[in-house]
């Protein structure tokens, strides 16, 4: 009988353990003695190339990938658990991988954004987080306030961002601060008869 599959998603909020939480699973994994395969997006480059890294420093090996394409032809045939960081980096195609993979027997976990800066869904993590078995959202602290935070608020010479803004700016705390409900805010915003 072939092992039961799964497919976790991580989400949330950058500041709010991800990453963190991705090299936790991959190294209860490692414990376990079962093969681990990790990837991460090669436009990542914030803290090193070839490791996930958290923001406080903790570091965990990867594979950088440009595309699942590629990550399909990385991927060993006896991985048990594969873990992918910054999911909402790549394509819809992570979704059809994901669900192959623990169709196959494979556990996958998959970290990632689910809100871009502007508070809209984040490029695949929608349905990721449709197929997923288990999703697990983390929520930070506010870095005004102190409040449980669940937004990404981007800041630009200590302004915030604008809704036009391009959507991917690969940055860490000079780019980006946690932030709750009460303390978001974004320049631009479209009305709202227009379609976003």
């Amino acid at each position: 009988m072939k092992p039961l599959g799964k497919l976790t998603v991580v989400c949330g909020s950058m500041f709010a353990g991800k990453s963190e939480e991705l090299i936790r699973l991959a190294r209860r994994s490692l414990y376990a003695k079962r093969k681990v395969q990790v990837f991460k997006p090669s436009l990542d480059k914030r803290y090193d190339e070839t490791q996930v890294v958290t923001h406080m420093g903790v570091r965990h090996e990867a594979f950088p990938v440009n595309s699942i394409a590629e990550m399909r032809r990385q991927l060993c045939p006896d991985t048990e658990v594969v873990l992918i960081e910054e999911a909402q980096f790549f394509d819809d195609s992570i979704v059809d991988l994901a669900v192959e993979l623990a169709d196959r027997g494979k556990d996958v976990i998959c970290a990632g954004l689910d809100q871009d800066f502007r508070r809209q869904p984040f490029g695949p993590m929608p349905k990721l987080l449709a197929a997923a078995d288990e999703v697990v959202k983390l929520r930070a602290i506010c870095m005004k306030c102190g409040a449980p935070a669940s937004h990404t608020y981007r800041v630009i010479d200590g302004r915030p961002a604008n809704w036009n803004d391009p959507i991917i700016l690969i940055g860490a705390t000079e780019s980006y601060e946690a932030r709750c409900r009460n303390c978001f805010k974004l320049l631009g915003l479209p009305s709202k008869g227009r379609k976003k």
